[in-house]
């Protein structure tokens, strides 16, 4: 299962150095706009302390972790959805993504060049939300027209797609997100078909400087941030872009010793990571034992035969049952042979919904 979040911002908010870190894929740097052209994607792995604890209780000969993609998409500047800067190259871009990773500028930094002269970051955000809230209200008007003659013949779909398209307009019109707007479960459907940009889920990264890596609520910047996010119900993950790309490039040990003398528990990017994964509604589930032991992905809500379809279609054809437990039962009881003793390893049919930590064997027949 393949989803990707998309970093945006305005030019020289740190994209690419964040993009960077996550991936270490060398995406280009450079202190001037539109560095970056053309998309550059990556994937990166999810942290999960849980696969280790899996592969010291039943040993598998490779652990192989689950993976997110991330797309660093070109800098975002004032009258992008007119056609500035690279207009509508960048919004095309982000209509691919599943989620928006917006990263907002933090700090100061006099030789690193913004393209509105001054750190704003209330202003920044407002920018990139308003480019997109017109670029959408631009679309929803060129089909509003259309839809609206069907419907008035009478056609079912038309009317639904219609009231739809009503709920959204004088949202859009004042310059606010669709995603703000709540949306019964065929509205969703309908929502969902439209490839609205201001319908992804986002979540807002402050790019802070290295003196507040431990204390980021110290940064005056955030709190500014953390304000405007809540409006709209978002997440804001605080993080030091250089900083995080040079603790990428360290060993295991050494990227422990950086963290401790900053003062930090976990890296920024693993919360962002986990973060971006979550913002999807996406889990985790596990396969143990023998030749690999190997996290997954799935979309909670989903039932057993379907999460077994994302190993292979073959165990969604034939499935028969999911045998199953928890990994907290497995860290608390130390063996499966434990786990079956006390009665927690479960037979689940075709109406178990999956849940995240299951650590699950497949019975199909095909």
């Amino acid at each position: 299962m393949s989803l990707t979040a998309g970093i945006v911002g305005l030019p020289n908010v740190g994209k690419s150095t964040l993009f960077n870190a996550i991936t270490k894929a060398g995406a280009e740097m450079a202190n001037y706009p539109f560095a970056t052209i053309d998309p550059n994607v990556g994937m990166v792995e999810v942290p999960d302390a849980r696969l280790a604890r899996i592969d010291e209780l039943i040993p598998a000969k490779k652990v192989i972790h689950t993976t997110f993609e991330f797309t660093d998409i070109a800098g975002i500047v004032k009258g992008a959805s007119k056609g500035e800067g690279l207009g509508n190259k960048f919004l095309e871009n982000i209509r691919q993504v599943d989620a928006i990773v917006h990263v907002v500028r933090a700090f100061d930094d006099d030789n690193i060049t913004h393209v509105s002269g001054k750190i704003d970051p209330i202003e920044d955000m407002e920018t990139i939300n308003m480019e997109l809230a017109i670029a959408d209200l631009d679309s929803v008007n060129k089909r509003y027209d259309k839809v609206e003659k069907v419907a008035r013949s009478g056609d079912k779909e038309a009317k639904a797609e219609f009231a739809v398209l009503n709920k959204i307009k004088p949202v859009l019109e004042e310059g606010k997100a669709v995603r703000g707007i709540d949306f019964n479960k065929d509205e969703a459907k309908i929502v969902k078909g439209l490839f609205l940009l201001t319908s992804k889920p986002v979540l807002y990264v402050a790019n802070i400087a290295e003196e507040f890596m431990a204390s980021p609520d110290d940064c005056p910047y955030v709190g500014q941030i953390k304000e405007e996010a809540a409006k709209e119900g978002a997440e804001v993950i605080a993080l030091c872009a250089e900083s995080e790309e040079e603790i990428s490039e360290l060993d295991d040990n050494d990227k422990a010793d950086f963290l401790e003398a900053e003062g930090v528990e976990e890296s920024g990017l693993d919360k962002l990571i986990r973060a971006s994964y979550h913002l999807l509604g996406l889990a985790t589930f596990f396969t143990a034992g023998g030749k690999e032991t190997r996290a997954w992905t799935f979309k909670r809500g989903m039932k057993a035969p379907q999460v077994a379809g994302i190993i292979h279609s073959d165990f969604e054809r034939g499935f028969i049952r999911a045998e199953t437990m928890s990994f907290t039962d497995l860290d608390k009881y130390g063996s499966v042979a434990a786990v079956r003793e006390a009665g927690r390893l479960r037979a689940e049919g075709k109406e178990y919904e999956v849940q995240d930590g299951d650590i699950i064997e497949f019975r199909f027949n095909v």
